[in-house]
């Protein structure tokens, strides 16, 4: 079984983010995740669209781009004139989520809808086969740092029911406190992409983590 990883800049060094994004360039990573918040929707505010464009310029990764922010519909065309891969945003941020998610695909980015913890899966029953990708929030978003909350396990299985039983190729994406022994249970629950901040960026070797994160089905816990 293999998995996508997804290294999350957002626990990066920002003084010297050009350097950490090159040794991203460099290592087994497959996607760069890249969050963006507004302080609105959740309390913090990380990057706008001038650190995005320089992203863009060093990052040989495709880009997930996770939205938290309100309104995420006034700024597609945007992310996509920047060749966004990937884009999430909050059911909880989208009164018309069908609409939001057409609107994504039509300009020719790949969909991707978020949850935060307390929000069901049940809540996508009825566009899971439009698609992409389901991320799992498996913090309360705002921060990095925070740890995993168990009862996202259950969450993941039950997704993955849901994606076989409406036999789509819906991806699921798990983010927030994952590491070697988090990352494998939910890998093992029916996650398909796996999002490491901490984990990664604070190690003493940011391509070593990346190798030990891509051999986590292999490791022994």
């Amino acid at each position: 079984m293999s998995f996508i990883l997804a290294p999350s800049i957002l626990s990066a060094d920002c003084l010297h983010l050009e350097r950490e994004i090159k040794l991203i360039n460099q290592s087994e990573a497959d996607w760069l995740h890249v969050d963006i918040m507004d302080g609105v929707f959740v309390p913090n505010i990380t990057f706008g669209f001038p650190v995005l464009e320089s992203i863009v310029k060093v990052s040989d990764k495709p880009l997930d781009v996770h939205l938290m922010i309100v309104e995420p519909q006034k700024f597609i065309l945007q992310f996509r004139d920047l060749g966004v891969y990937m884009l999430n945003v909050h059911y909880e941020a989208c009164l018309h989520l069908h609409s939001v998610v057409s609107k994504i695909k039509a300009a020719g980015m790949k969909a991707a809808v978020t949850l935060n913890p307390h929000t069901p899966v049940e809540s996508l029953e009825d566009i899971i086969q439009d698609l992409d990708m389901v991320l799992i929030m498996s913090v309360n978003p705002g921060f990095s740092g925070q740890s995993f909350i168990p009862q996202s396990i259950n969450k993941i299985s039950r997704l993955k029911e849901m994606i076989l039983r409406k036999g789509s190729n819906t991806l699921i994406e798990v983010d927030g406190g994952i590491n070697i022994e988090t990352g494998k249970q939910v890998l093992e629950a029916g996650a398909d992409v796996l999002v490491a901040g901490n984990f990664i960026f604070n190690s003493d070797n940011l391509k070593e983590a990346i190798h030990k994160m891509k051999q986590i089905l292999t490791t022994k816990l």
